[in-house]
């Protein structure tokens, strides 16, 4: 068992010596004298730093990095790209539990060599003690960690089963990763630029995939069932691109599900790229009209664009209607009205003190239905109908649907008389 975790802390050891800032040259531990000591060859790699951590440079011929191990043999280093992510059987975020929170490549699972409060630790002692202390005690936690996701993820993991590892940046943590489970005989590897790297390529084709689809606009006011409709198309077989079952917002001041949380930015992204993805470019997709902003998540410019100048449709639904309608689909803010009243708070500043006291004089007495269609005809209604005529371009165009209800009836009668073209 000692010598198991000997062997465990020499590689990540020898890991995180490989990124030492201290010179733009890295010499690497290659055998053992007679004494137990470790003996140095020449560099083996080399790279400008400035005082950056180093990364390991990969041959001009292939991704393989050659590394004398330090226990008698020699060892190579894998390391991809991020378009070769489907090459792999699986991938090992070793970042902390609140940055795989945030946002990871999808099916990661999260194997951390550092958890949340060591990161700290670690960082407060590099800054304020020494390098050396922290590299010391990084290298003693970085050691029992893979040891225990060795022994609690990988065990059982086969012989021919080839992980993809990444951390933030592909330097100390998922190079002592790679360094054992490659040191174990599994053909193991290390994302080039790690998460950085999967994170710029996620808002490059944010910014480039949006121009190349032939988007329809499903335009009208609040309550004429538009989300239903994408529902409908969606069942039916049409591309769909639901932004706000994405952003787990609903668009409106009133648009956040009760008791869940927004995803946050970079996740949102993520999950936006596989939607786009999976998206046929020679087939129609029909899409919501929003703003540049649901709730607090942002839109990628080049969506909204896209977006913007695009062909509509126009549902148009008769008042009541919406009013029965957002009364059915917002029920949870009529079994709490404090709830309803403390959302509309926001508008204060647009329409006085006055006229938020009479919404929330008719939340608090259950006046629900004339509540609503206030809402509708002094609020919602302008404000949505001012950023449609400034924003879409295409609006005056616009093909228009009329409905009776917001009926499932209605919604696929309305599907059934959608233009080819």
């Amino acid at each position: 068992m000692g010598m198991k975790k000997s062997v465990v802390a020499t590689m990540a050891w020898l890991s995180l010596s490989r990124y030492t800032a201290a010179s733009s040259l890295v010499s690497m531990p290659t055998s053992r004298s007679g004494n137990g000591s470790f003996s140095f060859t020449s560099p083996r790699m080399a790279c400008k730093t400035e005082g950056a951590i180093l990364q390991p440079q990969p041959p001009p011929c292939d991704n393989w990095v050659s590394l004398i191990s330090g226990i008698g043999k020699s060892m190579y280093l894998r390391s991809a790209n991020v378009a070769q992510l489907l090459a792999f059987d699986e991938i090992i975020d070793v970042r902390t539990p609140a940055e795989f929170a945030e946002d990871h490549i999808p099916g990661a699972i999260n194997c951390p060599v550092l958890d949340d409060a060591e990161r700290i630790t670690i960082g407060t002692l590099y800054q304020q003690a020494s390098p050396f202390e922290a590299r010391k005690l990084g290298a003693a936690l970085v050691s029992k960690n893979i040891a225990r996701h060795l022994q609690e993820c990988f065990f059982d993991r086969p012989k021919s089963w080839k992980p993809l590892i990444y951390c933030w940046r592909g330097g100390q943590r998922s190079g002592a990763m790679n360094i054992i489970l490659s040191q174990v005989g599994w053909a193991s590897s290390q994302l080039e630029g790690g998460y950085k790297a999967y994170r710029r390529d996620t808002l490059q084709q944010l910014a480039a995939i949006p121009h190349t689809l032939d988007i329809r606009i499903v335009c009208g006011p609040t309550g004429c069932g538009k989300s239903r409709l994408l529902g409908v198309l969606a069942e039916a077989g049409h591309q769909v691109l639901d932004l706000e079952a994405l952003a787990n917002h609903r668009g409106s001041v009133l648009g956040l599900v009760p008791d869940q949380s927004q995803p946050t930015q970079k996740w949102f992204d993520t999950l936006l790229l596989q939607a786009l993805r999976q998206l046929d470019p020679s087939r129609p997709v029909y899409v919501e009209a929003e703003s540049n902003r649901i709730g607090l998540i942002s839109l990628p410019d080049a969506l909204c664009r896209a977006m913007h100048d695009s062909a509509c449709l126009f549902l148009e639904v008769p008042l009541m209607e919406r009013v029965r309608f957002l009364l059915e689909d917002y029920r949870f803010y009529c079994n709490e009205p404090e709830r309803l009243v403390t959302q509309l708070d926001v508008l204060k500043p647009l329409y006085g003190k006055a006229r938020l006291e009479r919404w929330s004089m008719l939340a608090r007495a259950g006046e629900f239905a004339p509540l609503v269609e206030e809402l509708l005809t002094q609020h919602y209604d302008p404000a949505y109908f001012r950023s449609m005529h400034h924003h879409y371009l295409h609006l005056a165009e616009a093909h228009h649907i009329v409905l009776e209800d917001v009926s499932r009836r209605s919604l696929l009668q309305a599907v059934s008389s959608l233009p080819a073209k």
